[in-house]
């Protein structure tokens, strides 16, 4: 059994999708699909048992050896994603059945589910597929069931930011599929670490630079680099209001994931950097969007917008820290991709149950709510101060090793516009703060009650992961530190 984790880890959502769909029964789909996804979450622990310390697993589906068949790999990087989706997909499900009881129909709950699991399953399958035409695959598979998600908001506009995120994606997705067809003609395999070994000879090849280009500004599409993020403002607004907490947490988190693999492992360190000036890239439109973003949060009044543009700019971060190429950069990009994945699904969470009794997201209804959902307010409380990066917390944590990747580079004025955007993010999430709990409460929601206990667990199960990964930093920053000395070739 231990040596089929692999593809039991993907099969267990993937066969439970459709079975939701033939049940179309809204109680019994839901339990079906808590129940895989909590069973993902206990086999990507034992995953990460296995691999912990530096180990990998090597899988091969039906038996055939790569580069002939299609190879599934996991290294500690691989295991710490897995746990990330599935972890974050299982307590966002846990708390989705209410918040869908105000939005759907129960009859159409199952088919939700349905593409909540396929969404999930598709993102565990691009994490450890060893397959670069697979990797294509899953990532169309999971923007299809995405794109069913967002569309499903309460407001109309949902239907608009689906489409906006169809076209957006499918620009992305085919340029990432270009990207691998020109490797596959220079090499004739598919298999990644084939790929790495076989690309370094086409270095000088101008086919190897435009599928260098294409897979950049693809994966950019997906990952919501600044300025390619026109999509998420608008698909987390309104994307319905637990669904946004999954969104947030996993997939531009996997899609950065597939850039470090394909950078580092698959075109190579050397090539990406040195030869095509990765960084030179990366690190100014980070920066760009770290402050404009960050900005532009500020002045929003709609509080699921504004935790949606406080993405982009944290989606930055991640994409600075492998910008500038050192191993405290790259440590807290990964760093950053586990702990901003859990505080920001913690605070779309926490909203999302708000949203369920004044059924707003508007600032204005959300005043006095400190007072009337108190346990609520506090978990966003502790998430919030997180995101800014208060230290004994996981965002500070992640601030902590880019601020002093940056200063490794002796980039001071850099330092400087991080520590800015870290002022910024306290002026917008107090913002949110002093609303909750020093403003009048609206009169016809001044008898608000607190969630239900299904929203309201998950909601501090996220708040205190944040403290606690904010304290004992082995699983995120420890292992991030390794796999970043490894990816970087020990320097």
């Amino acid at each position: 059994m231990i040596e089929q984790l692999p593809a039991i880890q993907l099969l267990l959502t993937l066969i439970a999708a459709p079975i939701c769909s033939m049940l179309r029964n809204g109680d019994r789909s839901w339990w079906l699909a808590t129940a895989a996804s909590w069973a993902s979450v206990v086999v990507a622990c034992l995953i990460l048992n296995q691999v912990w310390g530096g180990g990998t697993i090597s899988y091969h589906m039906g038996g055939w050896p790569p580069p002939w068949g299609i190879e599934v790999v996991i290294d500690e990087l691989t295991a710490i994603v897995l746990l990330l989706v599935t972890l974050f997909g299982a307590l966002v499900m846990t708390a989705l059945r209410e918040s869908l009881s105000t939005i759907m129909r129960h009859q159409r709950q199952s088919l939700y589910y349905t593409a909540f699991l396929l969404c999930m399953a598709s993102l565990i399958g691009i994490t450890i597929t060893g397959d670069a035409f697979n990797v294509f695959v899953f990532l169309e598979i999971s923007s299809l069931a995405t794109y069913t998600l967002i569309a499903r908001g309460r407001d109309r506009r949902a239907l608009t930011a689906a489409f906006r995120y169809l076209i957006m994606g499918t620009i992305g997705a085919t340029f990432i599929l270009i990207a691998i067809g020109f490797m596959y003609m220079l090499t004739g395999t598919l298999n990644m670490a084939d790929l790495a070994e076989r690309l370094p000879a086409h270095k000088d090849n101008h086919v190897l630079h435009a599928s260098f280009a294409f897979f950049i500004v693809g994966i950019g599409l997906k990952i919501a680099l600044f300025p390619l993020h026109y999509w998420l403002p608008n698909a987390y607004t309104y994307a319905p209001k637990a669904t946004t907490a999954f969104l947030a947490a996993t997939a531009t988190k996997v899609s950065l994931y597939v850039m470090i693999r394909f950078v580092f492992d698959v075109y190579g360190l050397e090539f990406s950097f040195q030869q095509m000036h990765l960084g030179t890239l990366l690190v100014p439109l980070s920066i760009a969007g770290i402050l404009i973003a960050s900005l532009t949060a500020v002045f929003q009044t709609d509080a699921k917008r504004l935790l949606a543009w406080s993405s982009v700019s944290q989606l930055g971060y991640m994409a600075l820290g492998v910008g500038i190429l050192n191993v405290n950069g790259l440590t807290a990009a990964i760093t950053h991709m586990f702990n901003h994945a859990m505080m920001k699904a913690g605070l779309f969470l926490a909203l999302a149950t708000m949203i369920y009794r004044v059924q707003s997201s508007q600032l204005t209804a959300l005043a006095g709510i400190g007072r009337t959902m108190p346990l609520t307010t506090g978990a966003f409380t502790v998430l919030g101060i997180g995101l800014i990066g208060v230290p004994f917390t996981a965002g500070f944590v992640s601030k902590w090793y880019l601020i002093t990747g940056v200063l490794d580079k002796g980039w001071l004025p850099v330092a400087a516009l991080l520590i800015v955007s870290s002022l910024m993010a306290i002026i917008y999430i107090g913002k949110m703060i002093d609303v909750m709990y020093f403003k009048p409460a609206p009169e016809e929601f001044s008898n608000a009650q607190e969630a239900p206990l299904s929203m309201l667990i998950p909601c501090w199960i996220f708040a205190l992961l944040t403290i606690y990964f904010g304290i004992d930093t082995r699983l995120t920053a420890g292992l991030a530190g390794r796999v970043a000395s490894n990816l970087l070739g020990g320097a």
